[in-house]
């Protein structure tokens, strides 16, 4: 891999994700919406290893900023010399809420967010990777496990496991492979900082998971390196659960 491009990567599995790649000889774009900080720490921990990073902002849920973030992008390369050759959509937010108390206001928010934007962002970025490049979305395994409070933020997930099938169809003539993976419970800044808030969950969590504890953001990073690299050359339209065994 040459340069990939990370979203959501001031924290937790995007962060993770940002410095594994880059661990792994990759130049990173990584993007951040209000953490600039963490951001910028991301960087500097790649640099500091000897790697190559910037951080750029963006705003998933707008998707009409798309085109100036991909003017930024392809300065960044030109600045490099180099090409894209990952996307890795993994921004993103959490919140729970029962199915009859789902407003209008936060399933749109789901919405733009969680499909629409990365959906909208992979067309824009689209010129700018290279065939033989790779697609990794970020989704949940909220998606099979059903449980009471993530009606809409699971049905989004879902939709981006659909529509990672269909662009690992419409994008191979390109050689461009399309993945998903589907943490279960893992450690993160989603949900307000839930498990920092709230710690008393977690042994509920571990005890729901075959593996025996929560997962880890580098536990997610590992996968999606895998599947952005040589590793996941011959894999292609595939969601990947990266949960420990959550729910066995």
């Amino acid at each position: 891999m040459s340069v990939a491009l990370v979203t959501g990567a001031s924290s937790g599995i995007g962060w993770s994700t940002a410095v594994e790649l880059a661990r792994r000889g990759a130049s990173v774009i990584l993007t951040y919406g209000s953490n600039e900080a963490g951001a910028k720490q991301a960087v500097a921990t790649i640099e500091q290893n000897g790697g190559r990073a910037t951080a750029l902002h963006l705003d998933l849920g707008r998707s009409d900023t798309f085109e100036a973030f991909k003017t930024r992008v392809a300065d960044t390369l030109r600045a490099w010399d180099d090409e894209l050759h990952v996307l890795v959509n993994n921004a993103g937010f959490a919140q729970t809420a029962l199915f009859q108390d789902t407003t209008e206001d936060l399933f749109d928010r789901f919405y733009r967010v969680l499909l629409k934007g990365p959906f909208f962002l992979t067309q824009t970025l689209l010129p700018l990777l290279a065939d033989g490049g790779a697609v990794i979305n970020t989704t949940s395994s909220s998606t099979e496990s059903a449980e009471p409070g993530y009606s809409g933020y699971a049905s989004m997930k879902g939709a981006l496991v659909v529509l990672t099938r269909y662009l690992a169809k419409e994008l191979s003539p390109r050689r461009i492979r399309v993945n998903s993976v589907s943490p279960g419970a893992t450690r993160t800044r989603l949900g307000g900082d839930a498990f920092e808030k709230f710690p008393e969950v977690i042994p509920a969590l571990a005890a729901q998971t075959a593996l025996g504890r929560v997962g880890e953001p580098d536990d997610v990073a590992v996968a999606i390196a895998a599947l952005a690299g040589a590793d996941g050359r011959w894999i292609t339209a595939q969601d990947v659960e990266v949960s420990g065994g959550f729910g066995l």
